[in-house]
Order: structure tokens, then sequence, then C-alpha cells
């Protein structure tokens, strides 16, 4: 018996997907937003000698760069423009000039936008407006007393013990506090703060079954227990009736009062961040117009001594030239930092150009939404834009995606809300309950929805139920 072993080497043509580390790179540069790529920025000259910024004197009113006294854009003196300046129409700028007129290199701009208020000094500040003054401490004592649920921590006599004043006057503090609050904060327990929920939904005109107040009052540890039977008895109903009151407990009341839907709606429990435009669109002779603006700020260049010794290194030049002492080691560094410094910059100029190609194609697709509002945002999907700017999908996502744009009304929206046709439902929903409430008469989710169908908005209950819900909107029977 004998076997044949043979070794060859054959060629096949085949075709695969390889992603090159410049590509993984831009898109990465794509995906920032103007903060973040603010810090690579940074990141990047610290690291590399051969990427440096060059420093030019923009124009303070168009953003471009200044040549000698002038602004090419704007065509209008500085000096000039400095003294025509009304200081009625910006006020702030009052507070940028000294003495002598010259601008104060310390001035933050960031002190003339107000900081946001916590949820306990808003309460504070709307319960002075009750108070005398020496009943202010007590008030504070109270609101700086509240856990992460809402409730009073500490009984009314200790605290009057504590600030030496008497229970009554505490106990009546404590009323004008919960009046101020979010409904049901400020309760001493569960059963106070179900009640304070209660009462209002009652002062409101609620429909609430009529054993729910005897049961929060007498049998609220029996409710928790499910003895609906034992209920039922002490209170001479029948069963349906304690699940009725148990079905409406669960539905329109909550055991934790500022984490409840009409808290969140009171005040935001998170935190607003400070957002600054990736792309600014202005509407001049009837005309939009966008900017990046980046460009105004990014001039980033190669160090004129590392792009000399690249291009000298590129060439067959002879012995007697500037690389003449260099050795191979200096030759790779100077090499190594200019492709990477080239590298960084194209990334950035295509990052800036992405930018510009997606807003012009938002412009030319959105102009009714830019011009007329809400109202007028039609339905579009990235894939249709990534068709018109000859780009992939995903390019069109990485590139909106956590990035703001200011409207010609001053108004900063993310890039996301073009994609979002619900916006423009959302306002007539949200037009509809504001117009029900000066007549007295709750919408409810159905008769909305009613509504929206004689617009010609087909849209189904629960979607109105949803909206309706992110606007911060409660249910018509808490309304």
């Amino acid at each position: 018996m004998s076997m044949n072993m043979e070794a060859g080497m054959d060629m096949s043509a085949e075709m695969r997907a390889w992603v090159s580390p410049s590509l993984i790179e831009a898109n990465y540069i794509l995906s920032l937003s103007r903060q973040e790529l603010q810090e690579v920025i940074r990141e990047e000259m610290f690291s590399n000698p051969a990427l440096e910024m060059e420093d030019k004197e923009t124009c303070p009113v168009c953003g471009g760069v200044i040549e000698g006294q002038f602004c090419p854009t704007c065509l209008i003196s500085q000096q000039a423009d400095r003294q025509e300046t009304s200081y009625e129409d910006f006020p702030e700028v009052l507070t940028q000039q000294t003495a002598n007129g010259i601008a104060d290199d310390e001035f933050d701009p960031m002190t003339l936008i107000a900081s946001e208020q916590s949820l306990h000094e808003q309460m504070l500040s709307d319960v002075r407006t009750l108070l005398e003054d020496d009943e202010v401490p007590i008030a504070e004592w109270l609101i700086e007393s509240l856990d992460e649920r809402g409730y009073l921590g500490g009984t009314v006599e200790a605290v009057a013990a504590d600030l030496r004043v008497a229970p009554d006057t505490v106990e009546e503090i404590l009323g004008l506090v919960q009046q101020i609050a979010p409904v049901g904060v400020a309760a001493r327990d569960v059963r106070e703060c179900l009640l304070l929920q209660l009462t209002y939904l009652e002062r409101n005109g609620a429909a609430i079954p009529p054993a729910v107040r005897r049961i929060i009052e007498d049998h609220l540890d029996d409710l928790g227990a499910h003895k609906y039977g034992y209920i039922a008895n002490m209170l001479g109903i029948g069963t349906d009736e304690v699940e009725e009151a148990r079905d409406f407990i669960r539905g329109q009341l909550s055991p934790f009062p500022l984490q409840s839907q009409e808290a969140r709606s009171w005040k935001s429990p998170t935190t607003a961040p400070y957002v600054a435009p990736d792309v600014i669109i202005n509407l001049r002779d009837g005309d939009f117009v966008v900017e990046v603006v980046e460009a105004r700020h990014f001039f980033l260049r190669i160090n004129p001594m590392y792009e000399t010794l690249a291009s000298t290194l590129g060439q067959k030049a002879p012995a007697e030239t500037i690389t003449a002492g260099v050795s191979d080691a200096d030759k790779k560094h100077v090499r190594e930092y200019s492709s990477r410094a080239k590298l960084f910059i194209a990334n950035i100029h295509q990052r800036r150009e992405t930018l510009r190609k997606i807003a012009l194609c938002l412009v030319d697709l959105q102009g009714d939404f830019l011009r007329g509002g809400v109202r007028e945002l039609r339905p579009l999907t990235r894939a249709v834009v990534a068709q018109q700017v000859g780009v992939h999908e995903s390019t069109v996502s990485r590139a909106t995606a956590n990035k703001y744009v200011m409207l010609p009304s001053r108004r900063v929206i993310p890039f996301s809300d073009f994609f979002t046709p619900s916006l423009s439902v959302k306002d007539v929903i949200k037009e509809m309950i504001v117009k029900e409430r000066a007549k007295g008469h709750p919408l409810t989710d159905r008769e909305i929805c009613s509504r929206l169908l004689q617009q010609g908005i087909r849209i189904a209950r629960r979607t109105v139920a949803k909206y309706r819900a992110e606007l911060g909107i409660l249910p018509s029977t808490m309304r």
C-alpha cells in the first residue's frame, strides 16, 4: 500500500471587508461632540510635537478670521463696530468693561448664566413668600430634613424643641411646606402621604371610590397584608369595592412622592447639562447659512520645522542638505509624528465637511421646520440623508449623535430632533391640553386621539399616553 503526499500552493481571488486604522480614527473623530473634540485636540497636541494650533484673531460678530484691522466677512472695522454697539441691546457688555473701556480678561461669561436651583432650594424660595422673617429658619429646618423619598425626618415636637418654638407654629409652617411642595412631600408617614394626595385629587374633582379614604385612614396595614375580606367586614362593604379601592390606590397614589410623575413634572430630578451647538444655521436675506462652529476655533497646522524636515527627508537630497546631521532615530521621529499630524488634521477637516454637508441637506429637506416651527417638521430618516449626501447611513448616525444645532430662532436642539416627526404631534397634544385647562374640562387620552384623527393624525390611544407622559403631563384624572 502506498500513499502519495503532495504539497502545493493555490492562489484564489477573495473579497473581504477590511477596516484600516485610519478609517477607524476618522470614524472616532466624527462621532465626538464639540466638547469631546476639544479634549481630544488638547491631548493630541500634548503628545504630538509636530502638531500645533495657529493663533488667529477671530471676528466677534461672525467668527471669521480677521486680517489686519478688518474682517473680510463683515467688511467692518472692529474699532468702529465697538463704538457703534448699543449697550441697550447688549446689557451684558457693560459687565465686561473696565473703567477705561478695556475688557477684563478675567471675566467669565458663564457667570451670566443662572445656576439651576435644587428641589430644596426651589421649595424654600417658594415658601419664603408666605412666611415672616423669623419663621424662615423653621421652614429651612423642615425642608432640609426631607429624605430621598420626600418624607419628613423627625417629629414636629423634636423640631420645636430644637428650635425652641411652639409645636403649633411648626405644625402650621409644615402645612405651608406641604402646600407648595409636590403633592405628598413633607408627610411624616405613608398614611399622611397618601391622604395628602387623596385630598388634592378630591379638591380637583377626580372620581374617587368611596371606600378609599376610610381604608387609608383605618386599614392601610390590612390592605398591605391583602386582608380584603376583613376590611370588607369592618367597613360593611363588598370585597369588590375593596378591590376597586386597592386598584385606585395603586394606580393614582404613590408612597414615594419625590419619585412620582407629578414630582417629575413639578421639578425635573436631572441636572440640565450645558450644551454648545456644533452647527449654527442662520437666516440671511431669506437664505439659510450653515456654519460648523469648530471652524472658528481650531486652526491646526504642522509645525513648520517638522514640515520642512519631513519634505526634505522625502526627497533624494545631497548629504550637505539640512538632514546631514540628523540621526536615523530623529528621522524616524520626524516621519512618524509628521504623518500622524497630517492624518489628524485630515480627519478634523473630514469631520467638518461631513457635518456641513449633512446640515445643508437638513436645511433643504426641513426648511419649513426651520421657518415655521415644530408643526412643520416632516418625517425624515437618516437613510434618506445618507443617500442625499452620498455616505453610509452609519456615517450620518455617527455625525449627528450627541451634537446640537442652533436654529435661526437662537434655539439649540439636538440633531436627532430633525429625525423625530413625533415632535409635531407632541406639540399639537400639548396645545390641546393647554386649551382644555382654560375650559375646565380635562381631555382624556381617548378624546385627544379622536381630535387628532379629525385633524388627519392617526395614532393609537396608547401612543397618545406615551407622548403625554414624555411631555411630563399628568393623566386627565390628576389634572
